[in-house]
């Protein structure tokens, strides 16, 4: 039996400079992203079976004789890639998360952890060892080229690697991860200063992404300032000066909801005006947009005035997953 544990993501600035669209061919040569990985899992069990048939189970279940015959697409497709037969064997394949299971998406990349959880599983099940660069690159296969799907690349490295990071997307196609390093009590601070609170909707991000990498040759000044808002936001954080992080962060949000019509509604602008009026510097919707997560920066002094005006929404706790995505058993 082999069990992973993979976390899930909160991207910060750059969002969509991942897409090769754009940094294939973006005037500074490169994609830029900061991210972070949460402590918030998907974990995936696979295990040997006594007779030939594969079993998939997650918010539904499974039970088939060939590979083929898989309805869930992205573990299909990792038992494609990794190789795995069921001529000895069969093999049993247990989805779980943290967050509620949805076919929606909520902005955390759980779609992404999913396949990088799974591959890891899948890799050291046949007894094979995969970096975390490998398996970032493997699901972006299955994602991209195998299943469609129209999506950047930031995700699967952000839950493959773990911390909290700038990820540079090379017009080559390589990626450059480079860990934030600050002082600790920098670090705390910026941490204490975020919020996490549930919009209450997931949305189906394929038609505001769609729409999205459609579009970005015509907003390619949208995404140009995308990449000067991380370098600020290095800045920023180099210099300690974070209450222009929530401030970046809104100009951010102004720009991305130019970038697809689904990425923000009139719930979600109200919700976030609601934290404004009550002292939030700034925020985000987490993702595609459209429902999940949003993110708000808030002094310290004033979160609980932003709590009472979103009394209505669930709030989330979290802290940074330094790991990525990891094996935690092994029989």
């Amino acid at each position: 039996m082999i069990i992973t544990k993979t976390p899930l993501r909160c991207s910060f600035f750059g969002g969509g400079t991942d897409f090769r669209e754009y940094f294939k061919n973006s005037k500074y040569g490169y994609g830029c992203v900061l991210s972070t990985a949460l402590d918030m899992h998907v974990y995936i069990t696979v295990n040997k079976r006594f007779d030939e048939k594969f079993r998939i189970v997650y918010s539904g279940n499974e039970l088939v004789d060939a590979v083929d015959e898989i309805k869930h697409n992205i573990i299909r497709e990792a038992i494609k890639l990794v190789g795995i037969d069921n001529k000895i064997n069969g093999i049993e394949i247990i989805y779980m998360a943290d967050l509620p299971m949805t076919t929606k998406g909520v902005g955390l990349a759980s779609s992404s952890a999913l396949a990088v959880g799974v591959l890891n599983a899948l890799h050291a099940y046949k007894g094979e060892y995969v970096s975390k660069k490998q398996l970032a690159k493997e699901a972006i296969d299955i994602e991209i080229n195998k299943l469609g799907q129209q999506i950047g690349i930031q995700d699967q490295y952000a839950v493959a690697c773990g911390g909290f990071n700038k990820y540079i997307f090379n017009n080559d196609d390589t990626v450059t991860v480079t860990p934030l390093i600050m002082k600790e009590e920098t670090r705390k601070k910026l941490f204490d200063n975020l919020l996490l609170f549930f919009t209450g909707n997931a949305r189906d991000s394929v038609e505001i992404f769609k729409e999205q990498k459609e579009t970005t040759k015509n907003k390619k000044e949208n995404l140009d300032f995308m990449i000067e808002a991380t370098d600020r936001a290095l800045r920023y954080i180099e210099n300690c000066e974070l209450n222009n992080i929530g401030l970046l962060l809104d100009e951010v949000w102004n720009v991305k909801k130019q970038f697809a019509k689904g990425v923000s509604n009139p719930i979600i602008d109200e919700m976030y005006q609601k934290a404004k009026n009550a002292g939030a510097l700034g925020g985000k919707i987490l993702g595609a947009g459209g429902g999940g997560f949003m993110l708000l920066y808030v002094e310290k002094e004033k979160q609980n005035a932003v709590r009472l005006a979103l009394k209505d929404f669930k709030e989330i706790d979290f802290k940074i997953d330094m790991q990525g995505s990891r094996i935690i058993f092994d029989d």
